[in-house]
This record gives C-alpha cells, structure tokens and sequence, in this order.
C-alpha cells in the first residue's frame, strides 16, 4: 500500500483545476507557464488615444508592437525568462515566488479613425505608451447653418 499526502480539500482544488481549465480562467498549478495578458488603460485626449501598457521585466528589445487591420497587438518577452527560472525547482533558492516572468500578449481593437502613421511611443520604467492621433479627414468638424 502506497503512502501519499493528504490534502484537505484535494478533490475541491482537482475541480477547480478542472473548472478553470475547461473555461480558460487562468492556468493550471501543473502546467506550463502560459502568456499572459498585458494591463491596458486607454485614454482619449483630445484628438489622440493614449494606450498605456505595463510590461514589467522587458527591455525595449523586448518589446514588439504592430497593427494590422485596426488591431493593436503588444508582445512582450520578460528578461529573466528561462528554464530555470520557471521551474519550481527550490534549489535556485526560491521560498516564495509571487513576481510575474515569462510571455506576454495584449491584441486590441481600435477604431478606423486612428492614423497608425504618425503614432508616437514611449517606453519607461516597464510601461509603454502608445499616442496614435486621429486622422485629419476623420475629426469632428463644426458645421455652419443657416436659419431660414
């Protein structure tokens, strides 16, 4: 007969794992770190959006944006990814390890009315801006009348 570790609430936490799973909710405690999505705040100001994106652990090279089809899409690589670093191996030693490494991915949909020419952005202290204006033939215009 076979010892094994009892774990209150075991078959609660399998359920779980199995629930999460089967909705795509977050990964699983037994599997491969998977990407994660990028926090995005998007802000209109003035006649530009503002996209700001944390990417905590990259560098500027790490970093690759692209829009193709009014989509935005962000990705991110951490600079401490690797093998060793997502294992759960203690002899690293790791006793609690709660910070974020690995992929990141963020896609967007932005309206047609954004010029993706003349976008401008920043990249400080792990956050991404991205100023995209809004096209001059797109802008809101003030339309003189007269009353009869």
């Amino acid at each position: 007969m076979a010892i094994e570790k009892w774990q209150s609430f075991g078959n609660i936490r399998d359920f779980d794992d199995l629930f999460n799973r089967f909705i795509g909710t977050r990964p699983t405690r037994n599997t491969e770190p998977e990407a994660r999505s990028i926090p995005l705040d998007v802000v209109q100001d003035g006649d530009s959006l503002v996209v700001t994106a944390s990417v905590p652990g990259t560098t500027k090279d790490g970093i690759e944006v692209s829009v193709y089809d009014n989509v935005l899409t962000i990705k991110a690589e951490s600079v401490s990814t690797t093998k060793s670093d997502d294992s759960t191996d203690k002899s690293n030693g790791y006793l609690l390890r709660e910070r974020r490494t690995g992929s990141y991915y963020r896609a967007l949909r932005l309206p047609e009315t954004v010029d993706y020419e003349n976008a401008e952005s920043t990249f400080k202290d792990g956050v991404l801006t991205i100023r995209l204006p809004k096209l001059e033939s797109k802008k809101a215009r003030k339309l003189e009348f007269s009353a009869v």
